[in-house]
């Protein structure tokens, strides 16, 4: 990081104006025009690929905007924790030179209303109340108990009365989605107890 005595000398090149300062040494230093460096999502993506190679830790999406603001969306296969976002934000910005680029960082987590987008994010998710929106038919709610490589499985639970008694009776049912066959797949934020 230069230091400048804040006393500008504007000059004008071609038309236009540069902005020089003068160093200590009383010797102008030309700044020049501001870098114009974009940022790519495939340096990023290959920053945080290397630090998450073999860790529980896996990399959900990268956004880029105006070439400056980077978000990253992490996930892991337990839990993703604060302290795991720090470390994988050090490293990304520790191999970015801010006299190149100027930028913000952001590393977080899935949020809780974000589809699941990976098939990884399927298999941790095993057990869990999911709601799925299919291309054909309406939302439906049930527990994830499968997931495969072209599918995944939930199971729905109601309770229905039965002929000639007089109490209800629970009723499953498994429901098989392709991955390709659904808008949106949401774990469901639950506060009750989880199924016995």
């Amino acid at each position: 990081m230069r230091t400048f005595v804040p006393e500008r000398q504007d000059e004008e090149h071609d038309g236009g104006h540069e902005a020089s300062f003068l160093s200590p040494e009383n010797g102008v230093v030309d700044v020049g025009p501001p870098s114009t460096a974009v940022i790519q999502t495939e340096d990023i993506q290959a920053l945080a690929e290397e630090y998450l190679l073999g860790t529980p830790g896996f990399l959900v999406d990268i956004i880029v905007n105006d070439g400056s603001q980077i978000r990253v969306i992490v996930d892991h296969d337990e839990n993703t924790s604060i302290e795991f976002c720090m470390g994988l934000s050090r490293h990304i910005e520790g191999a970015l030179d801010r006299e190149v680029h100027d930028f913000s960082l952001d590393v977080t987590s899935p949020g809780l209303d974000q589809p699941l987008k990976l098939h990884r994010q399927y298999a941790k998710n095993v057990g869990r109340e999911v709601a799925v929106l299919p291309l054909e038919g309406a939302k439906i709610e049930g527990l994830l108990t499968q997931v495969e490589e072209t599918h995944f499985v939930i199971q729905t639970r109601e309770k229905r009365r039965i002929e000639g008694r007089k109490a209800k009776a629970w009723f499953e049912e498994d429901h098989t989605f392709a991955y390709t066959d659904v808008h949106w797949t949401k774990v469901s934020i639950s506060f009750n107890k989880p199924r016995a």
